[in-house]
């Protein structure tokens, strides 16, 4: 197999994430009717400029290119790209199991960091410097955070469900733009398919970064299949505001 399809899932979602946040940001700047969260908010919450976060995410990305490449290129990932064929049929049941291996995967490292107070306060609180979190801001997180969360999470996600290295580039590239639009902190009800469609939306990621729903709400990406089972699933609904803009509203707010 060409050596340059197989690096197709390192970097085809890291562009594909930003040039979704140009986008995100253009759309934020121009409709700021949408924001879940008042200017004033963000800037009274969140504990860490924007400069910053974005220095966070590209350390994280370059971390990961020079270990995917390793994995990739080295560990001969190509030699499955025709196993089981290449039909529709074959390439939703790879992303289906991919799916849920991540789902398990991040709901409980996520967890576990949430829940071990070594772990939060050295590998997993610089995420949650973001209380009002910005569209750019889902991989400021620990690199270590990163490695265990994401880069292992998508090795088995990869391995296990058997997908090819073009398969999971347009995989990862569509999970990293459901991951700009969880923390973008901005509510489309009408024209985003993300937020009108799942549980796991941006409310229901906005949600975990407020005090509230610290405790609650651990699932990434798409399903929230673990938040339901184990009872750490806090729904939430998004409330018009008289003057414009949203604001989340969740049982424990009564």
């Amino acid at each position: 197999m060409d050596k340059m399809s197989e690096l197709l899932p390192v970097f085809v979602p890291v562009i594909v994430y930003w040039i979704t946040v140009a986008v995100y940001e253009k759309l934020v700047i121009a409709n700021d009717e949408y924001r879940l969260f008042t200017e004033e908010e963000e800037e009274a919450q969140n504990v860490v400029p924007p400069k910053e976060v974005v220095r966070g995410v590209l350390v994280n990305q370059g971390m990961q290119i020079l270990l995917a490449v390793f994995y990739f290129m080295m560990m001969g990932r190509g030699k499955k790209e025709t196993k089981g064929g290449g039909g529709v049929l074959h390439i939703g049941s790879q992303i289906a199991v991919a799916l849920l291996v991540l789902d398990t995967w991040e709901y409980f490292w996520h967890r576990i960091l949430h829940e071990n107070d070594y772990l939060f306060k050295n590998f997993h609180a610089m995420h949650h410097f973001q209380k009002v979190p910005y569209s750019y801001g889902g991989q400021y997180v620990h690199p270590f955070d990163a490695f265990v969360g994401q880069l292992v999470g998508n090795a088995l996600s990869v391995e296990l469900s058997g997908m090819s290295s073009t398969t999971a580039a347009v995989f990862y590239s569509m999970l990293a733009i459901k991951n700009i639009d969880d923390h973008c902190s901005r509510w489309f009800p009408h024209c985003n398919v993300f937020q009108r469609f799942f549980r796991n939306n941006v409310a229901f990621h906005s949600v975990h970064h407020q005090l509230q729903g610290f405790n609650y709400n651990y699932s990434v990406h798409v399903l929230s299949t673990w938040d339901l089972l184990l009872g750490t699933y806090l729904p939430c609904t998004v409330e018009e505001k008289k003057g414009g803009g949203y604001r989340l509203r969740t049982a424990k707010d009564d």
